[in-house]
């Protein structure tokens, strides 16, 4: 398990360190023209630390890279960008107040320069048309991005990179908030920039894109290089050995006892949520994983957000512990024993720049008063706790969370919560984005809520998390519930039809 001989990019012996810690040690990587590579390793392993070496973001202590055979130095974003290397982000850098033309060539508009001439709209224009049909989006140049779906946006951030003239285009788990329809449109988009020539870095977690598309997978794990594996070589059962050092059970859910229906915990009753065409009811348990399954758009986390106050339902009943429940806002939720880890942990989850132990204090904040001022030791000792019992990796509960993986930091947004002794814990797509040992243990953590008695509302994407970890399953399709499946009922298959609208199975099946 070798790299493969340089090609179009070798990046050798790099190494980076940040105080306390060697985010990269002695780590290469090869790519060539018209090659998928899979870059692979657990949360934290470095693979975000590479790439943005890579794109110029942060220069190494240590290394070399070369492109095309010739020795660069990336000190900047815009050098990356002038070398043909294009980042697209897991979380998109788009500006939604502009239009499409104008953030494709944002920064390098025709006409702009120290003669501060008229920017060229008519060109922009002409020349996003043709960046658009390359990626197979037939829309107006002048349509704001603020009305385009998630799976536009990524395909105005490839136009973006064509733009550049990229020879390198990196992909940060780019199908992460796609649908299924949306993502295989990628997936036509990157063959068809592989046939150009164009090398691609494919980070994922999610194993079978990375087989499907990837012709080779390099995997990191603690800062260094493991090692390669070609396509024809990978199963997931060595991928995962390699990225974690160790077997890691391919049944890596844990063991759950059916939960009886016994006592109700949340009950819904005819409740309209804004946008949705028709009321929904359903019933929860204690004790009790209830899942909720369905495509992008069919209105699961509005529906959270309803139960949450964020986004207040309009009509209908709702009775939590047998006692009437109607959140106007969040904080109605929280006073009540209802909290929400939601779908964008760095965006309504967490305070990027505070700490481990801010973070986890910050919802119950009122008791850590102590006169007029915080009660940090106690803060600290929370912090410390929950950092132990979810394994939080961290230098300290004093390091600020937009340092650590995103596996960490969905474990502290889960610890601010576990902290308040939740009755009804909301998960909105929980494991979004993170390695599988580390989904391996937020599976642990849940399991373990659910039987000290704690309802879990888990809303979901993936399909095998769904069947893994539910009692039963709310299955949703154009924001209405097409029906519950108990879990002996439940199969890929028959969810993946309720959740396209196959209502004569739905009923034959009821």
């Amino acid at each position: 398990m070798t790299a493969s001989a340089p090609g179009l990019l070798a990046m050798s012996a790099i190494t980076k360190r940040f105080p306390g810690v060697v985010a990269l040690q002695d780590v290469s990587l090869t790519l060539a023209a018209g090659e998928v590579l899979g870059l692979m390793g657990e949360n934290g392993a470095g693979k975000s630390t590479l790439m943005k070496i890579l794109g110029g973001a942060q220069p190494p202590d240590e290394g070399r890279i070369l492109l095309g055979g010739q020795e660069v130095t990336l000190d900047s974003v815009r050098a990356a960008k002038r070398a043909g290397i294009a980042l697209i982000h897991q979380e998109l850098m788009l500006a939604p107040n502009l239009d499409i033309a104008a953030n494709i060539f944002l920064g390098n508009e025709p006409g702009a320069g120290p003669s501060l001439r008229p920017l060229g709209r008519a060109e922009m224009n002409r020349k996003a048309r043709e960046l658009l049909a390359r990626v197979g989006l037939a829309l107006d140049p002048t349509t704001s991005v603020s009305r385009l779906t998630a799976g536009q946006m990524q395909m105005v951030e490839i136009a973006k990179a064509l733009a550049l003239e990229a020879r390198v285009i990196i992909m940060d788990e780019p199908t992460s908030s796609l649908g299924a329809g949306e993502s295989q449109h990628l997936f036509g988009i990157i063959r068809k920039l592989q046939a150009d020539g164009i090398g691609i870095i494919y980070i994922s977690h999610r194993m079978e894109e990375v087989f499907l598309l990837c012709d080779r997978i390099t995997v990191l794990r603690d800062g260094r290089y493991v090692g390669d594996l070609a396509r024809s070589e990978a199963t997931p059962d060595n991928v995962v050995a390699m990225m974690v050092g160790r077997e890691l059970s391919s049944q890596y859910f844990p063991e759950k006892s059916p939960t009886p229906a016994s006592e109700s915990i949340l009950k819904v009753e005819d409740l309209l949520v804004p946008g949705a065409p028709a009321a929904v009811s359903f019933e929860a348990f204690r004790g009790e994983i209830l899942g909720f399954a369905g495509l992008v758009g069919a209105g699961r986390t509005e529906l959270m957000e309803a139960l949450f106050g964020a986004n207040p339902a309009l009509a209908g009943k709702i009775t939590l512990c047998g006692e009437p429940y109607w959140p106007k806002s969040p904080r109605d939720a929280i006073n009540r024993g209802i909290y929400l880890a939601p779908e964008d942990r760095k965006r309504h989850g967490l305070v990027l720049p505070m700490t481990v132990a801010q973070n986890t204090s910050l919802p119950g904040i009122a008791g850590f008063r102590w006169w007029r001022a915080l009660d940090r030791r106690a803060e600290q000792k929370l912090a410390e706790q929950e950092s132990k019992r979810l394994r939080i990796k961290a230098h300290s509960v004093h390091q600020r969370v937009v340092n650590l993986s995103g596996g960490n930091q969905q474990k502290v947004v889960l610890g601010k919560w576990l902290a308040m002794q939740p009755k009804v814990l909301i998960c909105d797509e929980p494991t979004r984005g993170i390695d599988v040992g580390a989904k391996a243990e937020i599976y642990r953590h849940l399991a373990n809520l659910a039987a000290e008695g704690v309802t879990i509302l888990m809303v979901s994407s993936d399909m095998e998390e769904v069947l893994g970890m539910s009692d039963r399953v709310v299955v949703m399709c154009e924001r209405r519930i097409q029906g519950v499946l108990a879990r002996q009922d439940l199969t890929q298959q028959r969810v993946a039809r309720w959740m396209t609208g196959d209502v004569q199975v739905n009923r034959g099946a009821a």
